[in-house]
């Protein structure tokens, strides 16, 4: 229905409710002359009567009966569910549709959404961990979190912490096979590469070379689309890998994993929490993306910085 309409609709309820149409304008916010219009118009519009006027007061027609009883429950269940939408916006619950990398984000991820249930405990989360990029808009996603740029056109992104690539190996497999001192050693070791769960495709290591980027297709002694086998690869002693450094990082801290080639590093990519509009978002929204800046904001437990990295590559074998 076309908004003049119903608000036409609106301006002949409230006139007759109120008495007057003086007054219906005045609940309406409108002048008195621009609700007389849109009664005008109505009548026009449906070719009938609905209103006797007089100076000092309105009669119903019977057309204008008949047609107030039909559109009196219609408007009165269009208020319910303005209302109902209204009171939704600002409640923290229902359903709350998150998307992120498949690849070693569920360890970080958990842990967030274990505190705002329990906070708010009529959240539904609908978790999609997916390394592809999909369909924002379609999918209805309410919070993603993506490493690089924004996925979708019209959404606002929040950097949390870098993400640095680690190449990493298990003391054990060093002391085995030795350290790798140069990307080329790497032909004579045993590496892990990364198969893209979506495409099927391997996923080349992101090095860099003379401060410059560059990309090794690497000879894999393991391919795997799962990064916590691979993880569990590097602890076993069977790969080097390289892995996101969030996922690693606690594990080189204890002394399980050791960082490699660390001149080979390339530049780290972010990590950014992207939601909808700063001003229509709905409450459980705002305070989950309120919560993920607040835990993950350069946490220093996801964040190697270049000092640490040396350090733990001393501690070797």
């Amino acid at each position: 229905m076309p908004i003049n309409e119903l608000r036409a609709i609106s301006t002949f309820t409230r006139a007759v409710e109120l008495g007057s149409i003086r007054g219906a304008a005045q609940s309406l916010g409108v002048t008195p002359q621009a609700a007389s219009q849109a009664i005008a118009q109505l009548e026009a519009h449906l070719g009938v009567r609905l209103l006797h006027r007089t100076t000092r007061r309105l009669a119903l027609t019977e057309e204008g009966q008949h047609f107030l009883e039909r559109t009196r429950p219609a408007l009165a269940t269009l208020e319910r569910a303005l209302l109902t939408t209204r009171e939704a916006k600002d409640e923290i619950a229902g359903p709350l549709r998150i998307v992120g990398p498949r690849s070693s984000f569920a360890t970080l991820l958990m842990p967030l959404l274990d505190a705002f249930c329990r906070a708010h405990p009529d959240i539904q989360p609908d978790v999609q961990l997916d390394d592809g990029l999909g369909d924002w808009v379609r999918d209805r996603v309410d919070v993603g979190f993506r490493m690089g740029r924004s996925p979708a056109e019209g959404v606002i992104g929040r950097l949390l912490f870098p993400v640095q690539l680690v190449m990493v190996a298990s003391p054990d497999y060093l002391a085995r096979h030795g350290v790798p001192r140069t990307v080329e050693d790497l032909q004579q070791h045993r590496c892990s590469v990364f198969r893209h769960p979506s495409t099927g495709r391997t996923i080349p290591w992101f090095l860099s070379s003379g401060g410059e980027p560059e990309t090794r297709e690497m000879v894999p002694a393991l391919a795997t689309n799962d990064s916590e086998l691979e993880l569990q690869a590097v602890l076993a002693g069977q790969v080097i890998a390289q892995v996101a450094s969030f996922a690693a990082a606690p594990l080189m801290r204890s002394g399980r994993m050791v960082p490699v080639l660390l001149d080979q590093v390339c530049a780290p990519i972010g990590l950014h929490v992207y939601y909808g509009s700063r001003t229509a978002l709905p409450r459980r929204v705002r305070a989950f993306v309120d919560l993920a800046v607040e835990k993950l904001k350069d946490n220093p437990a996801y964040v190697l910085d270049a000092q640490e990295l040396a350090a733990l590559a001393m501690r070797r074998v």
